[in-house]
């Protein structure tokens, strides 16, 4: 049975969210400590005790807020740096030498953290503009443009910024990778289809085009219908079956998206043999040619090749006439399996199969070459005008599950 897609949502710069969880939690713990080993040099200590109090509240209460971009809202960020911000003003009012001697602030690193939550949410412009309050108010706090003090503000601008500058275009390269995987797998889902089509549909509507117009009579008329819609359904798969819903274009997580193959029956990949599947192929004009011993591969890459056999059968019916011989060789090699099929049909004119493709014929690019890509293997046609048509179609032993 067939394998479908389908995708899934993944957020690469979701790592960050969580690492900037647990640095607000560390720094607070840091922040009360650096408290707690000297009280005594605080003039103000219940002020201190008290905006610690609050911070230690304010870091756990809005933990979810931090996990992830949906939940750090703009008026969330505004909160959280006023309180950074506070702090840093605080600072003197509790401390009456923190303008003489360069010590830290009450929320010390913790304001950091913030910054950074700016620059995660809205990029390099945003670290920028709450990096450079922070600068103001530490600058407000000191009294004036120390080193240490100029120093501390250019690392933390800096640092903000280079960060939102990465998580921009960590978001781009997202975007852009989410679109190209859903490409893909739009593109094998079309192929997937135009090839069931081709194996079925079109093979009926042109039995009935040639059928009818050898009867002629009304029956001409019916084929003449048949081989418009046959062209029109041709035309149809060449450009495309599926228009893929670009999930992508949904950014509201800075999610990528990654595609996920998934079976439509859990017990599809037991082994199959070769040449059960083959064996209808065979009568009075189709001759197999098998080892003797039972040719095992995955249900899903048995089931393709298969199907790609019948593919080149088709093709050797409908090109080299009813009346041609075809024979099936079936080779088991330890690294791989190879089935040939060859007729003594007039063989395929030179530049035919790339004509073909370009009128919208895709019966050899997608039922047989198209099938062994996506197996992992490869389909060479190889013929020469008045001598017959050959088909090799190799399978990877390791590749033969990926059917799709």
């Amino acid at each position: 049975m067939a394998k479908r897609e389908r995708v899934v949502r993944m957020s690469v710069e979701q790592p960050l969210w969580r690492a900037l969880t647990g640095y607000r939690v560390l720094t607070m713990g840091y922040a009360v400590l650096l408290f707690a080993l000297d009280p005594g040099k605080y003039e103000r200590p219940w002020v201190a005790v008290g905006y610690l109090a609050v911070l230690c509240v304010w870091t756990l209460a809005t933990l979810p807020k931090v996990a992830n971009a949906a939940g750090c809202t703009k008026r969330f960020l505004g909160a959280d740096l006023a309180v950074a911000l506070v702090g840093i003003l605080l600072t003197p009012f509790v401390d009456a030498q923190a303008q003489q001697i360069d010590g830290p602030t009450l929320p010390s690193i913790w304001t950091a953290g913030s910054v950074l939550a700016y620059a995660l949410k809205g990029g390099w412009r945003w670290a920028a503009i709450a990096s450079t309050l922070v600068a103001f108010a530490n600058i407000v706090e000191r009294g004036h443009p120390s080193r240490d003090t100029v120093h501390n503000v250019l690392l933390v601008w800096v640092a903000s910024i280079a960060i939102g500058y990465v998580v921009e275009v960590a978001r781009a390269s997202e975007r852009t990778l989410a679109r190209a995987l859903e490409i893909e797998a739009a593109t094998r889902e079309r192929e997937r289809l135009a090839r069931d089509i081709h194996d079925s549909v079109l093979q009926v509507l042109a039995m009935v085009k040639r059928r009818g117009t050898e009867m002629g009579g009304e029956a001409a008329v019916i084929a003449r219908m048949a081989g418009e819609q046959e062209i029109a359904l041709r035309t149809l798969v060449a450009g495309g079956l599926v228009r893929p819903s670009f999930a992508s274009e949904d950014e509201s997580e800075g999610a990528v998206v990654r595609v996920v193959e998934e079976a439509d029956d859990p017990d599809d990949d037991s082994p199959v043999d070769l040449r059960v599947l083959l064996a209808p192929r065979a009568g009075a004009r189709v001759t197999l040619s098998e080892p003797g011993a039972p040719v095992l591969l995955p249900g899903p890459g048995a089931r393709e090749l298969a199907a790609a056999v019948g593919a080149a059968l088709d093709n050797v019916r409908v090109h080299a006439g009813e009346d041609a011989q075809a024979w099936i060789l079936v080779e088991d090699w330890p690294d791989e399996v190879i089935v040939t099929v060859r007729d003594d049909g007039p063989g395929i004119p030179e530049g035919r199969l790339a004509e073909a493709a370009g009128e919208g014929r895709m019966g050899v690019a997608l039922s047989i070459q198209g099938r062994l890509r996506d197996l992992g293997g490869t389909a060479e046609v190889i013929s020469v005008p008045g001598q017959g048509t050959e088909v090799e179609l190799k399978v990877p032993r390791g590749k033969a599950g990926q059917g799709k």
